[in-house]
């Protein structure tokens, strides 16, 4: 099939072309024609397979077909890292002289936020949280929304927007079409999208749940206390092959200890989490994507919202204590068709939680065993190799007053 099978205008067709977009994937086939229709619509489909660009594309037209003042398009995304990515999206498949976009998030100016507002747009994209803030002065008016669009909503619902959510339906049209996007859909999100949604279409174009096909999956078993001279050894045995690496952490100070410890031993690292500032998280994913960062250590907060297609792997430094955040997680690699590998260090603790993914994900990962002391780090072959050189100590000696950095088993259990 081809974009312009699809309904869409020539002008939207030649913006897919000019990204190189030669034909429409699963999921835009499916769901841009029920969209163009205006029926409510939830699209269930695996994270890389262009679900932005399935609302996207059809909200433009129908938003450029009409000239009507307002706030015409609401868009709602879990985190600033994604209301960015899907406001760049929308530049890109516009035409020019479109409608105004503006991003409202936490982390910016609520002034700048509230100037923009003033001066016209008829598509937000906002968090939740910020959002509310904005209703509340009354620097924003919903009443004229006509379509609203809850993008990766599984996580949402995760992260406790629902009663935000819900506050904000309080203030937007009944009538009006609503478009529910995820990777994955739990029985939860469907009872509340169908509560909120009019005799919403179905898309479902992979199982739920399902991991990217185009990932290679592994798990190396590793004791606690040999979890970092693991990824040491991968990350500089292999410095060829693991060219643009994603590390996940599961916590905000894993996140800074692990990047410490890689910053020390001369890796290109950054990291993103909930404690770093806006412009420094989009400094970060900057850096990442020219390639002047090879390492970017991150939680959970960016699974959703990394749009970089050349990521060679992704490793689970932690193992998600959410089933679907890994499913989330790896499809930050193998995107748009290309190949990426997935790794993930699992210890004898872990294993609760890997039987649950592989439930979810209906697949058996491939399981590479380790030494449980760290002296000696198996490679998928077999062949023994060195133990990486102990990472040395880094900060001010004790005499200062401040703990000194020590990469022991002990501090490393309490993260």
């Amino acid at each position: 099939m081809k974009f312009t099978e699809l309904g869409l205008k020539a002008a939207l067709v030649r913006s897919c072309e000019s990204l190189g977009y030669a034909e429409p994937t699963p999921i835009q086939s499916k769901a841009i024609p029920v969209v163009l229709t205006g029926s409510d619509l939830i699209g269930c489909a695996e994270t890389g397979t262009g679900k932005t660009a399935s609302f996207l594309l059809p909200i433009i037209q129908r938003i450029t077909e009409r000239t009507l003042p307002g706030v015409r398009v609401l868009i709602l995304a879990p985190t600033r890292e994604l209301a960015l990515q899907i406001e760049a999206s929308y530049h890109e498949l516009a035409p020019k002289k479109s409608p105004r976009c503006v991003v409202i998030m936490g982390g910016a100016s609520m002034e700048r936020q509230r100037d923009a507002l003033r001066r016209g747009a008829a598509v937000v994209i906002a968090t939740p949280g910020r959002l509310l803030d904005h209703i509340e002065r009354r620097s924003v008016d919903l009443s004229h929304v006509e379509v609203l669009v809850l993008d990766e909503a599984d996580r949402m619902l995760d992260m406790g927007f629902w009663p935000s959510i819900r506050r904000v339906l309080e203030h937007l049209p009944s009538a009006r079409q609503t478009l529910l996007f995820s990777a994955t859909m739990s029985p939860a999100i469907e009872e509340i999208a169908r509560k909120t949604m009019r005799q919403p279409k179905l898309v479902e174009v992979s199982p739920r749940g399902r991991a990217a096909t185009t990932v290679e999956q592994k798990a190396y078993t590793v004791a606690l206390s040999s979890k970092t001279a693991l990824l040491l050894n991968l990350l500089e045995d292999e410095r060829d092959e693991f060219e643009r690496v994603l590390v996940f952490t599961r916590t905000r100070r894993g996140a800074e200890r692990l990047s410490h410890i890689l910053r020390a031993r001369e890796h290109k690292v950054n990291r993103i989490h909930a404690d770093r500032t806006q412009p420094q998280r989009e400094a970060a994913l900057r850096d990442f994507r020219a390639g002047s960062t090879r390492v970017l250590v991150a939680t959970d907060i960016a699974a959703r919202g990394i749009d970089v297609d050349s990521v060679s792997h992704v490793i689970n430094y932690d193992v998600p204590s959410a089933p679907e955040d890994y499913v989330h997680r790896i499809g930050r690699t193998g995107r748009a068709g290309k190949q990426g590998r997935a790794i993930t260090l699992v210890t004898p603790a872990d294993e609760l939680s890997m039987r649950g993914i592989e439930r979810l994900t209906g697949q058996c990962i491939e399981r590479v065993q380790s030494s449980a002391s760290g002296s000696s780090l198996e490679a998928p072959t077999g062949s023994p190799k060195p133990s990486p050189a102990p990472v040395r100590r880094v900060g001010r000696s004790s005499s200062s007053g401040r703990r000194s950095f020590r990469p022991r088993a002990s501090r490393e259990a309490r993260y």
